[in-house]
């Protein structure tokens, strides 16, 4: 038995959409793909989620191969030939370039239906009520960082902390549930108030199980609003913060 565990996301949409992300991420031109860049930040990603044991999706590494397919015919040496041809040079990037501008157009089509149907709830009718005794709070914004955000903090964090598995290794049963992990998480998440945890903090032990434990507990808080991500800007550190009620 080769692994201690396995664990499987629900979050990622797709190749496509992790591309998408880099691209937005680096502010790449999509009409002029930069593939030695994209296929090197694509693979550190593929590369983070094979050293947590998630279960990846084949549709991820066939694009992994597509993208060093491209890669390497970018990379041959053109042919000078002398005489004129009247034939275009297909740009490899071509089908790739339409696929992500395809997506890109029906995510962006999503989106707006999304906001449309989050408006149209937004509309009812009642009598009027009188709500003397209830505060006005302001709503908290939860930001908006996605699942690949998540998983790119993690790999900086792993990079940094020069993290490696031992030469030798005996499997250990996890030491603690997702479950446990989580009211864990929200007690320091909750102590820190209003200044926030960074995302390297909720991490302090570097046993593989504990990372992928707490990376897990991390997701479900925030699929069940307990706490927020946010990031001030691109590329700068991912901050844990308690959602108050």
């Amino acid at each position: 038995m080769n692994q201690a565990y396995q664990v499987k996301i629900d979050s990622f949409e797709g190749p496509l959409d992790l591309l998408l992300h880099l691209i937005n991420q680096y502010e790449i031109d999509i009409y002029d793909i930069p593939v030695a860049q994209i296929t090197e930040q694509y693979m550190q990603y593929i590369h983070t989620m094979q050293h947590l044991e998630l279960n990846i999706a084949s549709e991820y590494l066939v694009m992994a191969a597509t993208l060093l397919a491209i890669k390497s015919q970018m990379l041959l040496p053109k042919q000078e030939i002398e005489e004129e041809i009247d034939d275009y040079a297909e740009d490899p990037r071509e089908e790739l370039m339409q696929r992500l501008i395809e997506y890109r157009k029906y995510k962006e089509a999503a989106d707006h239906l999304k906001e449309k149907e989050i408006d149209a709830n937004q509309i009812f009718t009642r009598p009027p009520v009188v709500f003397d005794d209830i505060e006005n709070k302001q709503p908290v914004t939860q930001g908006d960082i996605s699942i690949y955000d998540m998983l790119g903090a993690l790999g900086k964090m792993l990079e940094r902390k020069k993290w490696t598995d031992p030469m030798e290794t005996k499997i250990k049963r996890v030491e603690i549930s997702i479950e446990q992990r989580m009211t864990e998480v929200v007690q320091i998440v909750k102590a820190a108030s209003k200044q926030g945890v960074t995302f390297d903090q909720l991490f302090s032990k570097r046993t593989r199980s504990h990372i992928v434990v707490t990376f897990m507990a991390l997701l479900e808080l925030m699929k069940e609003a307990q706490v927020y991500c946010k990031q001030e800007k691109q590329l700068d550190d991912l901050y844990v913060f308690y959602l108050e009620d």
